[in-house]
C-alpha cells in the first residue's frame, strides 16, 4: 500500500486538518474512537493510505500535528475526534510564533523542528511504501507559513525522491486579522515554488464568496469555510483513498498535473455548490456538475479562469453515474472552450469517476485546474507596489499574493513599505532584507513563466523541439 503522511501546523492548518480527518473517518466508517463502523468492504480496501492498523482493531491517523503553542492543540484534544489521534504526535511549543514568519522560521519554529522531524521519521519508517507527505497550512500567519515551509525543506532534504503535496489557504483581508499577512504571504511561496511538487491554492476570498454569494449566508465563519476546505480535500484525495485508475497515487497526479516543475500551483473546485433553499428546485446530473465545476464562481482560488488557459485539468466525480456521460461531458467542454485549453498539450483533461459520493450528496465532483490565470494571486498588486521599489532597497512584491486585495488595501500596504514599517520585527529574528527582494525576484518569475506558457502556441514549441533536434544532430 501507498501511505501518506500528513502533517498539520499552525491553528488554521490544524482546523482544516482536523475538519479533513473528520470526513474521511466518516467516509471510511471510522468513528470518533477509531474504530470501524462501516458496512462496505470498500470503505478498508485503502484504509492504509491515511490510517495505520493498531491492536484492537483501532485505525489510527497518520498524523503529525504542530503548532507553536498549546492553545489550538488543546482545543484539538478536546474535541470530538481529538482521542482519534496519536498522543505522541501533537508536538507544540510554549511561546507561539506571533504572526511572524521570521519566528517560525528561524528561531521558534527552529528550535521545536528536529522535535517533529523525529515523529516525522518515525512514521515514515512504519510505512510499507511512502508516497509522500502532504502539509496543511496558512500563509497569512507564523507557524503555519514559517515553521511550515520549515518542516517542507527538511523534508525534501531527509526524503528528495517523495512527492511533497500542501493545502495552502491564501490570506484576504475579508477574514483577516493580522497586517503582516502579505509579508509572511510572500516569504512562504518563495519557499513553496522551489520545495514542492503539488499545491493547492485555497483562497479564504474565494471561500468567503462561495458562501456569501452561492451559499446565501449573510455572516460566514471560519467554520462554514473550514467545511469547504475539506469538501474539496476530501474530494481530491477520493483517488487516493478509494479504488480506481487514474490519479491513483501522488507521483501519478503529479506526472498527469505538472508539465513544468516550478508551475504545480493548482486551483480547486467543488460541485454540487447550492443554498440550501435552492437544492430541492434543482436536479443533479452529470451535464450539471460539469457546468458548476468549470464556473469561476465554484473555484476556491480567486482568480478568473478565462483570463488565462488550462495547462491540465484534472476532475473527480463521486457517485453512481454513466462513465460514457461523463466523458462526453468532457470532451464537450474541450471542444466548446478550445480556446481556454493550451493546444500544445492533447487531451490534458484527465477524469475519474468513484462510485462512492460524500456524506448526505447522491453525486458530486471535485476539480482541479492547472491554469495560467494563477498568476493574477500573484502579480495584481505588484503593479501598484513597484513604485515603492524606487524608494527603497526591499521588496514590495510582499503585498502581491491575493487577487482579492483592493486598491485601498494596497496604498495602505504600500505606504507601510515605503517606511519599512513592522520590517524589525523580521530583521530581529535573524532576517535579512536580501531575503525579501530574492522572493520578489522568485515571484516575478513565476508570473513570466505562467505568462510565457499562456501565450505560446503548438508551432512555438515545435520550434523548440526543432532547435534541441539541431543540437543533438550537431554533436
Amino acid at each position: 500500500m501507498r501511505e501518506i503522511v500528513h502533517i498539520q501546523a499552525g491553528q488554521c492548518g490544524n482546523q482544516i486538518g482536523s475538519k479533513f480527518w473528520e470526513v474521511i473517518s466518516d467516509e471510511h466508517g471510522i468513528d470518533n474512537s477509531g474504530l470501524y463502523q462501516g458496512q462496505h468492504e470498500i470503505q478498508l480496501e485503502r484504509i492504509n493510505v491515511y490510517y495505520n492498523e493498531a491492536t484492537g482493531g483501532k485505525y489510527v491517523p497518520r498524523a503529525v500535528l504542530v503548532d507553536l503553542e498549546p492553545g489550538t492543540m488543546d482545543s484539538v484534544r478536546t474535541g470530538p475526534f481529538g482521542s482519534l489521534f496519536k498522543p505522541d504526535n501533537y508536538v507544540f511549543g510554549q511561546s507561539g510564533a506571533g504572526n511572524n514568519w521570521a519566528k517560525g522560521h528561524y528561531t521558534e519554529g527552529a528550535e521545536l523542528v528536529d522535535n517533529v522531524m523525529e515523529i516525522v521519521r518515525k512514521e515514515s519508517e512504519n510505512c510499507d511504501c511512502l508516497q509522500g507527505f502532504q502539509l496543511t497550512h496558512s500563509l497569512g500567519g507564523g507557524t503555519g507559513s514559517g515553521m511550515g515551509t520549515l518542516l517542507i525543506s527538511r523534508i525534501r532534504e531527509e526524503y528528495p525522491d517523495r512527492i511533497m503535496n500542501t493545502f495552502s489557504v491564501m490570506p484576504s483581508p475579508k477574514v483577516s486579522d493580522t497586517v503582516v499577512e502579505p509579508y509572511n504571504a510572500t516569504l512562504s511561496i518563495h519557499q513553496l515554488v522551489e520545495n514542492t511538487d503539488e499545491t493547492y491554492c485555497i483562497d479564504n476570498e474565494a471561500l468567503y464568496d462561495i458562501c456569501f454569494k452561492t451559499l446565501k449566508l449573510t455572516t460566514p465563519t471560519y467554520g462554514d469555510l473550514n467545511h469547504l476546505v475539506s469538501l474539496t480535500m476530501s474530494g481530491v484525495t477520493t483517488c487516493l483513498r478509494f479504488p480506481g485508475q487514474l490519479n491513483a497515487d501522488l507521483r501519478k497526479l503529479a506526472v498527469n498535473m505538472v508539465p513544468f516543475p516550478r508551475l504545480h500551483f493548482f486551483m480547486p473546485g467543488f460541485a454540487p455548490l447550492t443554498a440550501r433553499g435552492a437544492q430541492p428546485y434543482q436536479r443533479m446530473s452529470v451535464s450539471e456538475l460539469t457546468a458548476q465545476l468549470f464556473d469561476a464562481r465554484n473555484m476556491m482560488a480567486a482568480c478568473n479562469p478565462s483570463h488565462g488557459r488550462y495547462l491540465t485539468v484534472a476532475t473527480v466525480f463521486r457517485g453512481r453515474m454513466s462513465m460514457k456521460e461523463v466523458d462526453e461531458q468532457m470532451l464537450s467542454v474541450q471542444k466548446k472552450n478550445s480556446s481556454y485549453f493550451v493546444e500544445w498539450i492533447p487531451n490534458n483533461v484527465k477524469t475519474a469517476v468513484c462510485d462512492i459520493p460524500p456524506r448526505g450528496m447522491k453525486m458530486a465532483a471535485t476539480f482541479i485546474g492547472n491554469s495560467t490565470s494563477i498568476q493574477d494571486l500573484f502579480k495584481r498588486i505588484s503593479e501598484t507596489a513597484c513604485c515603492c521599489l524606487k524608494t527603497i532597497n526591499l521588496s514590495c512584491f510582499v503585498i502581491v499574493i491575493t487577487l482579492s486585495f483592493q486598491q485601498r488595501i494596497s496604498e495602505q500596504f504600500t505606504a507601510m513599505f515605503r517606511r519599512k514599517a513592522f520590517l524589525h520585527w523580521y530583521t530581529g529574528e535573524g532576517m535579512d532584507d536580501m531575503e525579501f527582494t530574492e522572493a520578489e525576484s522568485n515571484m516575478n518569475d513565476l508570473v513570466s513563466e505562467y505568462q510565457q506558457y499562456q501565450e505560446a502556441t503548438a508551432d512555438d514549441m515545435e520550434g523548440e523541439d526543432m532547435e534541441e533536434d539541431a543540437e543533438y544532430e550537431q554533436y
